[in-house]
């Protein structure tokens, strides 16, 4: 469907604020996310986000099912119109900071996420999707360039955090490519990115205790400036971490995934 050609409901809906809602309207991106994606006949796809139908087409057109998942209850009409008659496509009207996506496998194929994420919900949403990565293949998302350096970025790279270490214990991240404000209507302010997260088969570097290494590491990017030794003292002492061959001067970013599972192992031996 060629965008220009959209039904009057479509193009009289304004961006809202509240929604943080940025549309696709760049025919070049587009294509290159589907293709990107490549969705197949066999895939079970969820949408978060759809708005105007952007994406939505050619992921109904390629993928066996497509649910999609909207807040704004005004485009519901609209998706319910244009893609409704497909017996492959299911909308639901909804918040994916709290929707239960487990609810949408109903069967043995595991789910493939695509979205454009509007900036404000973008670190909350995946971390909620996280706890899901058993009922999913991978995840597409097109996210502020800043959110994407930092969910790929690794040790002793400034964008590194909490959110690239628990991205990565679950995940294999990839930055794939920049998206300019100018694919967007509004334009945001900033420019944008593709990024690709695939669940590991097998967790590199399992931890026994995962709700623990979360508060580890969030605890010690807290005030990121600080030395481990001072930000997760009410933790671990400097002697304990030396025994574990960690330096316990050293700042968070520079300790790798793996170090902190061994933090949070050694607390859940010595409780």
């Amino acid at each position: 469907m060629n965008h220009s050609t959209l039904p009057v409901l479509q193009q009289k809906h304004k961006a809202r604020k509240r929604f943080g809602q940025n549309f696709l309207h760049d025919d070049g991106v587009i294509n290159r996310i589907i293709t990107t994606v490549y969705p197949r006949n066999s895939d079970h796809v969820v949408e978060i986000g759809p708005g105007q139908g952007a994406l939505t087409e050619q992921l109904l057109n390629g993928a066996g099912e497509l649910d999609v998942i909207e807040l704004d209850r005004d485009l519901i009409p609209w998706l319910k119109l244009n893609f409704g008659l497909s017996r492959a496509f299911r909308v639901h009207e909804a918040d994916a900071l709290t929707f239960n996506f487990q609810s949408l496998q109903q069967d043995d194929r595991l789910l493939r996420i695509v979205g454009n994420l509007p900036y404000n919900i973008s670190t909350p949403l995946i971390f909620h999707l996280l706890s899901y990565v058993d009922t999913i293949k991978d995840i597409h998302f097109m996210l502020q360039q800043e959110v994407a350096r930092r969910l790929c970025a690794n040790a002793n790279d400034n964008n590194y955090g909490r959110l690239s270490i628990m991205a990565q214990y679950y995940c294999y991240p990839e930055y794939l490519f920049q998206v300019s404000p100018g694919a967007f209507k509004p334009s945001p302010k900033v420019d944008s990115a593709i990024v690709r997260l695939t669940p590991w088969e097998t967790l590199p570097h399992p931890c026994q205790d995962v709700a623990l290494l979360s508060i580890v590491v969030k605890d010690a990017f807290a005030m990121r400036r600080k030395t481990l030794r001072n930000s997760l003292k009410k933790h671990i002492s400097s002697n304990e971490l030396t025994a574990l061959n960690i330096d316990p001067s050293v700042r968070p970013e520079h300790l790798p995934l793996e170090s902190f599972v061994k933090i949070a192992d050694h607390l859940v031996q010595h409780r």
